[in-house]
């Protein structure tokens, strides 16, 4: 029986408040989404075993759980996360939280209890029978955490996290829908959690082939893990600055790759856009953006970026609209 959100989400405020008192609650997601990526991909691999994501011997949330208990839990569950990430490329991506962290988890016997503790609450869900029907209770839950965690944090939410509606209206807006072809390509330069490319291609029934870049290391690494949560394990997001280091690019590596459709919620008024930019493939033919505002450099990216065919849209601030100077001169072009 497919799992019920309100379970999951009961599951996942016992994790954050056995989290509480070590860390920031921007930290949280680090350690729960690593739990709940494990949980996940153990029970897939159980219910599929030809499932595309390998969970070797001594890498799957049931070594977690023999770990409970044990005086080295913390250094036992880096270990079994290190062989999953080992027999699936995924290095560096999931295995960022250390679970053997004294300063975030406790010492000893505290450290000991806690993610004993964190490990029963997972083990409580059972993603064995979830998605029978397209449901995308896992991706969901994902982003319900990182709509708190924004929130929580202090951030910005729309440093790494687009709403669901607003992308959504997006994808309406660049006309992704029933038409759209498996093989057509959506594409965020600036792709943050990868919320925004989600929602985009679910708009077409059959999917879409995706592609992001993400500069944020620990962003980039859950944009990863959400693509392989709602069952997009080949989707290619790479990591980079786009602006300075565009990492999608055509055959001859001279110019930017282009996509039937280009999305984006890129950064607001970025003041830092110049900093390592040497190579402009093109993009400013329009005109150079001022040094002190990166809007119109990402969307000039994204202009660049689309097929002669393509359509994009990109969230910007409102001056954009009427500011003069350099801006006026590329909106007139």
């Amino acid at each position: 029986m497919a799992l019920k959100k309100s379970d999951l989400y009961r599951s996942l405020w016992a994790s954050c408040d056995q989290l509480r008192g070590g860390m920031d609650a921007s930290q949280y997601k680090d350690y729960i989404l690593t739990l709940l990526f494990v949980k996940y991909v153990s029970d897939k691999a159980k219910a599929n075993p030809d499932s595309l994501i390998n969970v070797p011997e001594g890498g799957s949330f049931d070594d977690m759980l023999a770990a409970k208990g044990d005086k080295e839990i913390g250094d036992r569950f880096n270990k079994i996360i290190a062989r999953l990430a080992e027999a699936n490329d995924l290095r560096n991506v999931i295995d960022q939280a250390d679970f053997n962290d004294e300063e975030k988890l406790g010492k000893g016997k505290e450290m000991q209890d806690r993610l004993s503790k964190l490990v029963t609450i997972f083990n409580d869900l059972d993603f064995q029978g979830s998605r029978a029907e397209g449901d995308d209770l896992l991706g969901d839950a994902y982003e319900y955490l990182m709509r708190h965690f924004a929130t929580e944090s202090g951030k910005s939410k729309g440093q790494f996290y687009t709403p669901a509606e607003v992308s959504q209206i997006l994808a309406k807006v660049v006309g992704i829908g029933s038409e759209t072809r498996q093989d057509q390509t959506v594409y965020d330069p600036a792709c943050g959690s990868g919320s925004l490319l989600l929602k985009a291609a679910d708009e077409a029934p059959r999917g879409m082939t995706v592609y992001g870049q993400e500069k944020d290391n620990a962003t980039w690494a859950l944009s990863k893990m959400n693509m392989i949560l709602h069952d997009n394990e080949i989707a290619e997001i790479r990591k980079g600055n786009v602006l300075s280091s565009p990492q999608l690019l055509d055959s001859a590596g001279t110019g930017l790759k282009t996509f039937d459709y280009v999305v984006m919620n890129p950064p607001f008024s970025e003041k830092a856009w110049t900093t390592g930019l040497e190579h402009e493939y093109g993009r400013f033919e329009y005109g150079r953006p001022p040094e002190k505002n990166g809007d119109y450099a990402f969307l000039l990216h994204a202009l660049k970026s689309m097929k002669s065919t393509g359509k994009g849209a990109i969230i910007l601030p409102h001056g954009v609209l009427f500011r003069g100077g350099a801006e006026g001169a590329i909106r007139k072009a």
